[in-house]
């Protein structure tokens, strides 16, 4: 075993299982640092079970109080990298006894193998023991990171992970303080060009999950906060998009220009001035572009030319074809465009 691969758990309130995963993953083999990072537990637990952990030979941090598990792990990192700065990366896990020792042993195998890879313990959420809130919450997620963020990977929640000593260091400074850094973290391998590599792990649950901190509603709305905000920039650009057209579109029949030329003009005045608004916010705020030297204005300018002359074209069609209000068939026509949209920005642009 790798002495320089560290294990940090961090840890709420933990109870004897914390003990337990210390004592056999020692047994497995595991001869790396063991630190812990107590997430403002209260003070019995401080005084029992942290002070029995540091007898072991355990590094324990201190919160003064919880500040969620995205800043555990981020302090945890920062300890680590400062007073082990030698260490090939480290091996998250859970406190509660959930990842067994040779799976744990396993994944730090794995990254002293890939010393570059971002290492998954995934595990198995057809199997009957599996509590309905944590099959329902993976699942979902899964899809949505596999299609809207191309990250496909079999457990998007596994808190049993081998990440590599550079990886660490950038994930310093990515957003997240609660359970939503978690999936941050897969995100950022895309932008990161991070290699992930998944194995199988046991699936052990406790009173069906019953103590767990994770909160499938709360939790999953600060998850899904990248797909939230480029929905509200689509909206926004949507918005200025329909207004300008109507606009145009009405001051141009007014004028007695022919319906042929009318909306592809009103279409193309529309869509420069939406899509410049629509390109700023997604590069600054939804998709974070952090490479300055990229050509994703001259992408995205492609990627709007097309879709200009697709919706000019189709609204014509349809207008011709089925007459009704040219603003209810840009609607129309746009909302399918959409979804193509965030595909080739996130895959080609941003």
């Amino acid at each position: 075993m790798n002495e320089r691969i560290v294990l940090l758990i961090p840890a709420l309130n933990p109870e004897d299982k914390l003990l337990d995963v210390i004592d056999n993953v020692k047994n497995e083999g595991f001869t790396g640092p063991i630190v812990l990072v107590d997430d403002g537990s209260r003070e019995e637990v401080k005084n029992t079970i942290f002070k029995a952990a540091e007898d072991k030979g355990a590094i324990v941090i201190h919160h003064a109080r919880n500040l969620g598990k995205g800043r555990a792990l981020k302090n945890g990192f920062n300890d680590v990298l400062v007073r082990f700065p030698d260490c090939i990366g480290v091996i998250t896990a859970d406190a509660d006894g959930q990842h067994l020792a040779q799976d744990i042993v396993k994944c730090a195998d794995i990254l002293d193998k890939n010393p570059n890879d971002l290492i998954l313990g995934c595990r198995d959420f057809d199997k009957s023991n599996v509590p309905g809130k944590s099959v329902a919450g993976n699942k979902f997620t899964r899809l949505s990171m596999r299609f809207l963020c191309g990250v496909n990977v079999k457990d998007t929640q596994t808190g049993l992970r081998g990440i590599p000593r550079e990886f660490m260091m950038h994930l310093l400074d990515i957003p997240g303080e609660r359970f939503d850094y978690e999936t941050n973290m897969l995100l950022e391998t895309r932008i990161e060009k991070i290699n992930i590599t998944q194995y199988d792990i046991e699936t052990v649950y406790f009173e069906q999950n019953r103590k767990s901190n994770y909160r499938p509603l709360i939790d999953s709305v600060r998850i899904f906060m990248i797909f939230l905000k480029f929905c509200m920039s689509s909206l926004i650009g949507c918005i200025v998009d329909i207004a300008l057209f109507t606009v145009f579109n009405i001051l141009l029949k007014m004028s007695g220009m022919d319906i042929r030329i009318s909306i592809p003009t009103a279409t193309f005045l529309a869509r420069v001035i939406s899509a410049f608004t629509n390109y700023m916010l997604n590069k600054k705020v939804v998709f974070k572009t952090k490479n300055e030297k990229s050509n994703s204005a001259v992408k995205y300018a492609i990627l709007c030319i097309l879709q200009l002359s697709l919706s000019a074209g189709l609204v014509l069609i349809l207008k011709t074809s089925f007459g009704g209000v040219e603003t209810l068939w840009k609607i129309l026509v746009d909302v399918c465009l959409f979804f193509a949209s965030f595909q080739i920005q996130r895959r080609f642009i941003f």
